[in-house]
């Protein structure tokens, strides 16, 4: 009998947690014997994930340019070749943020052309539970109401919600957030993690690797509103070399994301999320903003030394044009006189119409 991979699509809008969860279920796979290969997404090139992700030493792929959706064949030639290079038991793919319809553009292809290579697991939706809590009150979690909808599309299409950030709730807090998801998503298993502490992600993966239940919903999308939920929102990727007389990383970090986020607070923008991260040979920090500045986060530790490499990825609800302004200034700030620098890649945009290469209206049977 020929052993299957098995592949897990962890789904949620930006800023939900999906990296650093890849990033603790490759580690915590790794220290089962478990071989593990990565898939990232993005519209673009030059993604914090891809980078960060290679800091656990397996195989990473990227499928940039456009959605899994929207380049559905570009997405299997990534899951074979993953598969092949590193012999995977298992690949984690992480799809676009500002992505949905999943179920019948993923999930239901997949079980229909990859049955027999693949066991897939239930489709998981990561939801922020600050942002959750204000989208089941009836508010837009400070997004565009356009982009809310997405997020309310990916939580309608689900298998499973998983409600990350656990430790930044109080107990009764969270059971109170569970108990509104059950009601509000009774199709839905619905559990908690917290990526920083590991609570959770062994119960998870326990359920995941289990159960081959998976797209059991396709839900209506009024692709209208999903395109403009997606264009709403300026789109920056960029690679830049960093050179100084012995520069403390660090506080360079930190500076930038603070003039960003003040920079935001004071023009009350919304934000899907802004990440970065900075690396000093094998020393790296990550840094992330997913609302006001009360949201910056920053983990790990660059170092001070001459050199260093800094990916920045920015998804917020205003132009291109504007966007490229704002982190071009602060860039500006936290450089000037001390550090100069070389951009190897900078691309800032608008996502375009999505357009999938397959939909499928019906659930696809699959054991």
């Amino acid at each position: 009998m020929i052993n299957k991979t098995r592949l897990i699509i962890v789904g949620g809008f930006l800023g939900a947690g999906k990296t650093t969860l890849l990033y603790e279920t490759t580690k915590f796979l790794m220290n089962q014997n478990k071989k593990v290969g990565l898939i990232t997404n993005d519209q673009a090139s030059e993604l914090v994930d891809t980078a960060l992700l290679l800091q656990t030493k397996v195989k990473v792929a990227e499928v940039s340019g456009s959605c899994f959706c929207c380049n559905f064949n570009g997405f299997i030639d990534s899951i074979k070749q993953v598969g092949k290079d590193s012999d995977a038991d298992i690949i984690i793919a992480e799809p676009v943020g500002s992505c949905t319809d999943l179920s019948a553009t993923i999930m239901q292809p997949l079980k229909d052309n990859l049955n027999r290579e693949l066991i897939i697991s239930p489709l998981t939706v990561l939801a922020d539970p600050l942002r959750l809590a204000d989208i089941l009150d009836g508010r837009t979690a400070g997004l565009h109401a356009s982009a809310a909808y997405i997020l309310k599309k990916q939580l309608e299409e689900s298998d499973i919600i998983l409600i990350t950030k656990k430790d930044l709730l109080e107990q009764d807090q969270l059971e109170l957030l569970l108990a509104k998801v059950k009601l509000n998503y009774p199709h839905s298993e619905v559990l908690s993690i917290s990526s920083k502490t590991g609570e959770g992600i062994d119960d998870w993966l326990k359920l995941i690797l289990s159960k081959t239940r998976t797209g059991q919903r396709i839900v209506e999308v009024d692709y209208d509103t999903y395109a403009e939920g997606e264009a709403v929102l300026g789109w920056l990727n960029s690679s830049i070399s960093l050179k100084g007389e012995q520069i403390n990383w660090d506080k360079t970090a930190t500076t930038f994301l603070e003039d960003i986020s003040q920079k935001i607070d004071k023009q009350n923008i919304g934000v899907g999320h802004i990440k970065i991260i900075l690396e000093n040979g094998s020393n790296y920090l990550v840094g992330n903003i997913t609302g006001t500045s009360e949201t910056l986060s920053i983990r790990g530790k660059a170092g001070i030394s001459n050199k260093a490499q800094i990916i920045i990825n920015a998804r917020i609800e205003i132009s291109p044009e504007i966007l490229d302004e704002i982190v071009k200034e602060s860039l500006e700030k936290v450089t000037k006189n001390t550090i100069t620098m070389k951009i190897n890649a900078w691309k800032c945009l608008s996502p375009g119409y999505p357009n999938p290469t397959f939909r499928y209206n019906k659930i696809v049977d699959y054991k």
